[in-house]
């Protein structure tokens, strides 16, 4: 029984540079799709920013109406004023492919590194071989851009065990609501 391909929409949050990267996967065999960065104005209010995050990764979903999203977890730095500007960034990133009715997982950062690198410390260099060697179609012309394709990528590879758990999730919930 051939099933149909998973379209996946990887995405990289930043206040900067959200990367974003779309890929087919159907198996085990992955295809490029696109990718490319937004880059919001770094000047002017914040909540301007965000409406023009919001806007162009919108446009990305109407493009290439992807099945899934999922989304890089934020590192939290010792800045709390830049943490908190990019958890408002991942927060766009994260609320406009479910106002799409796109489901989004999450996925730390250590998990993309060592799904597409085999190791949780691996450099941005490394990331960029290992996606050309994964999807050697892939233009990406950013760090952002194929980080975002490892995003796509490590879903594409744990996507089972993502669904298992939200359901898990949602029986405990749901018992929950029954007491």
């Amino acid at each position: 029984m051939a099933t149909a391909p998973i379209r996946i929409l990887g995405l990289d949050p930043g206040l900067r540079r959200t990367g974003w990267g779309v890929i087919e996967a159907m198996g085990t065999r992955l295809t490029f799709i696109a990718c490319g960065t937004v880059m919001p104005p770094e000047e002017g209010e914040l909540a301007r920013r965000l409406a023009v995050l919001h806007t162009e990764l919108a446009a990305v979903l109407r493009i290439y109406a992807p099945d899934e999203a999922a989304v890089e977890e934020t590192f939290v730095n010792m800045n709390p004023a830049s943490t908190l500007k990019l958890g408002q960034a991942r927060g766009v990133v994260m609320v406009t492919p479910a106002l799409a009715g796109v489901p989004v997982a999450e996925y730390a950062a250590l998990l993309v590194k060592k799904t597409v690198v085999g190791a949780g410390r691996a450099e941005k260099a490394q990331i960029r071989m290992m996606m050309k060697v994964l999807l050697p179609q892939a233009d990406f012309k950013t760090d952002d851009a194929a980080d975002a394709l490892a995003v796509a990528v490590t879903h594409a590879q744990h996507r089972g065990m993502a669904a298992l758990k939200a359901q898990a999730a949602a029986r405990l919930d749901a018992r929950a609501v029954a007491r």
